[in-house]
């Protein structure tokens, strides 16, 4: 019996602000090693490997000294592609996924479409969030950032709503675990499905 071939990509980004190198697969179990020079972002990443059962490598650097910016916006640039290069033709996927993850007090929603039209709906946070500095590098504005970067690089439709919490460590690591944890659905493979999961033939 022949073994299924795993969806695999590995990109490489170099800019004058940031260098990314950045390899993922889809049909891995959670294993992760990154290092983006920004803490915070670091842990996020491992989360969103772990509960997307997506096997993820990142190296990157850049000009932190500046602001964790750059860097967080170039490697969620590079992961978006390196999703929907992996996708592939999408054929057999689930394609839609939903999950609702608490952190202690704080609840957050994630609905994922792998629809091949990029746009995201992110709603809830409380006010002053965005400017929160989280782990002394990563500001509140850079969660809805990064869930932008990845929707349209990776063609996906994204909604994801904070129904409560207080803590900013909490609320962005419910996003992230909850975004991680649809796209797990969605991107699951569905043996009942035959093809693209929709009526155009194309996603």
């Amino acid at each position: 019996m022949t073994a299924p071939t795993h969806r695999t990509a590995s990109i490489r980004r170099a800019t004058s602000e940031s260098t990314v190198e950045l390899e993922l697969d889809l049909d891995g179990t959670g294993q992760s090693r990154i290092d983006t020079t920004v803490p915070f972002f670091n842990h996020m990443l491992t989360a969103f490997a772990k509960h997307s059962l997506t096997d993820l490598t990142v190296r990157a650097s850049g000009d932190t000294d500046i602001d964790a910016h750059h860097t967080v916006e170039d490697v969620s640039i590079v992961l978006g592609q390196a999703i929907r290069q992996a996708l592939g033709d999408k054929a057999g996927i689930s394609r839609y996924g939903d999950a609702l993850v608490p952190l202690d007090e704080a609840l957050a929603q994630a609905v994922v479409d792998i629809s091949g039209r990029p746009y995201l709906v992110h709603t809830g946070e409380p006010v002053g969030f965005e400017h929160h500095l989280i782990g002394g590098q990563f500001t509140g504005s850079l969660v809805r950032h990064t869930f932008e970067a990845i929707a349209f690089n990776g063609g996906l439709t994204v909604h994801v709503t904070v129904l409560g919490g207080r803590d900013p460590h909490h609320i962005a690591e419910a996003e992230y675990k909850a975004f991680a944890r649809a796209f797990r659905q969605a991107k699951a493979l569905d043996p009942l499905v035959v093809g693209v999961p929709s009526t155009k033939g194309a996603l």
